[in-house]
């Protein structure tokens, strides 16, 4: 099935690729909706994108061999769910996409030579020094039984913006203005937009989103660079989030199923999800 104009527009120059964009379609919609998606209905939506069958099935099979998903079969059918191993990191994941979000005002203090560099990565610390790592103290830490030490600004204050050289911030913004120039025109579509499109937009929403929010260190207020456009990225999230939801909503309840048949058009917690953009 051909994209519709709409999201031909809203995909231009945007490459996807068939195992990252159904972890979103997992995140965004099944985690919330009792973990379990019939893949027939993974091939249908992933087909709204030009994601074929046969990638479909090549991306879970990998997920399936990386502990992400896990597989069972009901009569001729085949339902997968979130492997335990992937829920923590889903979890994390839907806290920095829907829940507020509060920028630290401290800062942790890692001293672990051995520390290897994704996992450091994956944290969104950054290295100032051999074996001493750096990142706001967003109230989870980092995975290591070294010292970890808890700081915060006595003096120079005005200077905090020379942190951030430590992360490749120019990256962000250039990643943060991309997802801005994409979605901000989406805006002015919402009154006639179909429910079809509505859940297709806003899985891309999520997807663009996300691949820049998972890198931010979530710096303090005074050390982001001038004009950070991440605030104004987070603003339009959850704008279009909340227009889109209706009718993403009433879609995904008209063309997705389970294990126990058509997924549910809202539960408890996609509605503590909206609440939470609201705050």
């Amino acid at each position: 099935m051909p994209r519709t104009p709409l999201i031909g527009t809203l995909t231009e120059d945007l490459t996807l690729t068939a195992g990252s964009f159904i972890v979103t379609i997992y995140g965004d919609i099944v985690v919330p909706r009792g973990e379990v998606l019939w893949m027939g209905s993974l091939i249908e939506i992933c087909a709204r994108l030009d994601i074929s069958e046969n990638l479909v099935r090549t991306a879970v099979s990998r997920l399936v061999s990386a502990d992400r998903l896990e597989g069972e079969r009901v009569g001729r059918r085949s339902y997968y769910r979130l492997a335990p191993s992937a829920r923590a990191e889903f979890a994390d994941a839907a806290r920095l996409l829907y829940a507020p979000r509060d920028r630290a005002n401290k800062w942790l203090l890692v001293f672990d030579a051995d520390l290897p560099e994704d996992q450091a990565r994956r944290a969104r610390m950054a290295k100032v020094a051999p074996g001493l790592w750096i990142s706001p103290d967003r109230a989870d830490l980092p995975a290591t039984h070294a010292p970890i030490l808890r700081a915060e600004p006595v003096a120079g204050i005005d200077r905090l913006s020379e942190l951030a050289r430590f992360w490749d911030m120019d990256e962000l913004h250039s990643r943060y203005r991309a997802m801005l120039d994409r979605f901000r025109p989406l805006a002015d579509r919402l009154d006639d937009i179909t429910p079809e499109d509505a859940l297709i937009a806003r899985l891309l929403l999520v997807h663009v989103y996300r691949s820049v929010v998972l890198r931010d260190p979530g710096l303090p207020e005074a050390a982001l660079p001038e004009d950070w456009p991440g605030t104004e990225a987070q603003r339009l999230f959850r704008q279009l989030y909340l227009a889109l939801s209706s009718n993403a909503d009433r879609q995904i309840a008209a063309m997705m199923e389970g294990e126990a048949g058509p997924l549910s058009a809202t539960t408890d917690r996609t509605t503590a999800r909206l609440a939470a953009l609201t705050t």
